[in-house]
């Protein structure tokens, strides 16, 4: 079955970025159509999901690589400010990430240190803080 399904998709699109974003829109309003009202919800579920399949299953790999191309660089800003939040998050857990009080620049010190003095490399400032 598996080669079968393999053989299918030879010479077709499959999926990328924007087909995942098109599928998480189409469970979230999914499940906002459960609620009184949401008829226009599970309206455009369908629609992005009905897309979402005809964009992997398309033989136009050029035309689909243009437009997944377009998405990605407009959700760019968005991207790398989930980026840098998810890199802050995993940090946190060997890292207190504390701003200058005079600057705001950020200055990451490892955690366990107990009370220390840090300088800030950007406008000298030495402030003490627990790490």
């Amino acid at each position: 079955m598996r080669e079968k399904f393999q053989r299918f998709m030879w010479g077709r699109y499959g999926y990328d970025d924007l087909n995942r974003v098109l599928m998480i829109t189409a469970v979230v309003c999914m499940v906002l159509s459960l609620f009184p009202r949401g008829h226009i919800f599970y309206l455009i579920a369908g629609v992005a999901m009905v897309y979402s399949y005809f964009r992997m299953f398309s033989r136009n790999i050029a035309k689909r690589s243009r437009e997944n191309q377009w998405f990605m660089n407009k959700t760019v800003k968005v991207r790398k400010l989930f980026g840098k939040k998810k890199q802050e998050w995993q940090q946190s857990r060997q890292y207190h990430i504390y701003k200058c009080p005079k600057c705001r620049q950020k200055i990451r010190v490892p955690r366990g240190r107990g009370r220390i003095a840090i300088t800030c490399r950007k406008c000298g400032t030495e402030f003490i803080k627990k790490s």
